[in-house]
């Protein structure tokens, strides 16, 4: 299992760090969000053997993932915020060796980015 912290209300321009606890090694681990009113869309990964972090375009150069494998915690370090930032963001895992598709996935936790 998986589950985010950290959400909250910020102003545009703004930095917010998530964390996602419960990560395993084997595992790779992702960001996910969901805009009010739209689908939910890939942010970021963290691949478990360390090839990319790969990154959406629209956060490419603003969001940073970390990844503290003995610790079992993730990071999404999210600088310059913009108001179509705010979504509901969710972390996720997949087994490397196992699974193709994501699961588990956190609850979500709610990013508010005002104007």
């Amino acid at each position: 299992q998986v589950e985010e912290s950290g959400g909250g209300m910020v102003q545009a321009g703004e930095s917010l760090r998530l964390s996602c606890e419960g990560s395993e090694r084997a595992y790779d681990m992702g960001w996910f969000r969901e805009p009010p009113g739209k689908e939910r869309e890939f942010v970021a990964e963290h691949n478990w053997q360390g090839f990319g972090p790969y990154y959406a375009d629209s956060v490419r150069g603003r969001f940073t993932i970390l990844r503290h494998i003995t610790e079992k915690s993730m990071y999404l370090q999210m600088t310059n915020l913009k108001p179509e930032d705010t979504a509901i963001y969710f972390c996720v895992a997949k087994n490397h060796l196992t699974q193709t598709l994501w699961d588990p996935w956190g609850p979500g936790i709610q990013v508010t980015v005002s104007s």
